[in-house]
């Protein structure tokens, strides 16, 4: 019997991890990876630690156990009735099964100026990326981050890394606003100054200056700050439109059900997806994604099905460092019990939100040291026992600064 035949558009996280886990499946597979890129599989959550110079380029790489991965190999078209797809070179691949795992772009605003002030102006989403913004930063004297969630926090602060004073323009109320609360975005922002980031909340940019090169980003009340290095760190959008043109549902992202399938053996995980109960842009999603989809594919457990993963989001750079998981807003501690402590001597912030005996979310900036613990109560549902404090710190510094209970 002739091995199932599994092509995956993309080349990314998503797919390293689907081939990884059909190889440990052990089952007979014969699956090829289709990437734009130049460069094998690698960990894109690692781009700004490469940026800072802790990690060299070829560290990031990603095992794709047996699989074949084709590199600078653009996938422009879809047959799904035919089960064919077409290359850029105008070639066809046929398959079995189709695995969409072609990710997400960055969100470019449409900002005044940038056509004239292109030069010096960055995006950081591959390694391509990386190595342009690594090549301009030596020879910067002053940059600018707009945007600042994960990836403009983690940006910011490799610059800095590299010798550069960085403003961060946040058009949020306060930093990563989708994973921390004001007072954890606040410990954040002091950890940032102190490295010689300024962050300013609130701000819109509506223009670039620059003739040629970029020389200053334009504030929306007039202010303005220079730069000859400005980093687009504004989000991203799922990659549908190989999906859009083959005629697949999509909405937001390419619409999958519980067996991640868009259409007869099709199939859609990662960021170009979007699943009911699926958090966007989360490898923790991608990989359990991927886990289902190879144990249907092997054989393993053909009934599997993908339900949702729970919210988590962290950052690890150096002295920036943050986990967040499960609900922390206004919303999720009405009626729950609420423990905020501060360590002023590490410049730590940490608050559990609590129903009962069990962890519904969590926030830690600045001290980690918890966070496995607290991870695995949040995951299991175990209760947490007599000692809620002692899930956050054992430090004698911490000082209890607000408990609140319903």
């Amino acid at each position: 019997m002739k091995p199932r035949r599994i092509a995956v558009v993309g080349a990314g996280m998503a797919a390293a991890r689907l081939a990884q886990q059909l190889h440990a499946h052990a089952e007979p597979t014969e699956t090829t990876l289709y990437g734009a890129e130049h460069h094998a599989p690698y960990n894109r959550a690692l781009l700004a630690d490469v940026l800072a110079g802790r990690h060299r380029p070829d560290a990031v790489a990603l095992p794709t156990g047996d699989a074949g991965v084709r590199t600078g190999t653009e996938v422009v078209a879809l047959d799904v009735r035919g089960r064919a797809l077409t290359l850029a070179d105008g070639s066809r691949e046929t398959y079995d099964d189709l695995v969409l795992a072609t990710g997400a772009e960055p969100v470019v605003p449409p900002l005044r100026g940038l056509a004239d002030a292109a030069g010096g102006v960055h995006v950081l989403r591959s390694l391509a990326d990386c190595t342009r913004l690594i090549r301009d930063a030596d020879t910067a004297a002053r940059a600018v981050v707009i945007g600042g969630g994960v990836l403009g926090v983690g940006t910011a602060h490799a610059l800095a890394a590299r010798g550069l004073p960085v403003d961060i323009v946040h058009q949020g109320p306060h930093l990563v606003e989708r994973h921390l609360d004001r007072q954890a975005a606040a410990a954040l922002r002091g950890t940032l100054a102190r490295l010689g980031v300024t962050v300013h909340p609130g701000e819109r940019t509506p223009a670039l200056d620059g003739a040629g090169r970029v020389t200053g980003v334009a504030l929306a009340e007039g202010r303005r700050l220079d730069a000859d290095l400005v980093v687009l760190a504004c989000g991203v959008r799922p990659r549908t439109a190989l999906a859009r043109a083959a005629g697949l549902p999509v909405r937001h992202g390419v619409m999958v059900d519980d067996t991640l399938a868009c259409a007869p053996r099709t199939y859609a995980l990662g960021d170009c997806a979007e699943h009911r109960a699926a958090p966007r842009g989360m490898a923790t999603a991608a990989w359990e994604q991927a886990d289902v989809l190879a144990a249907r594919f092997s054989g393993t457990d053909p009934g599997a099905r993908y339900t949702g993963s729970r919210p988590m989001s962290r950052l690890t750079a150096g002295p920036v460092e943050y986990a967040a998981f499960g609900a922390c807003d206004d919303a999720a501690e009405e009626g729950a019990d609420v423990l905020r402590i501060g360590d002023a001597t590490r410049g730590a912030y940490k608050k559990l939100v609590l129903r009962g005996d069990r962890i519904v979310g969590a926030v830690l900036v600045g001290d980690l040291a918890t966070v496995g613990t607290l991870t695995r109560a949040y995951l299991t549902g175990r209760p947490v026992g007599p000692d809620p404090l002692s899930l956050l710190t054992a430090s004698p510094s911490a000082r209890v600064i607000e408990e609140s209970r319903p």
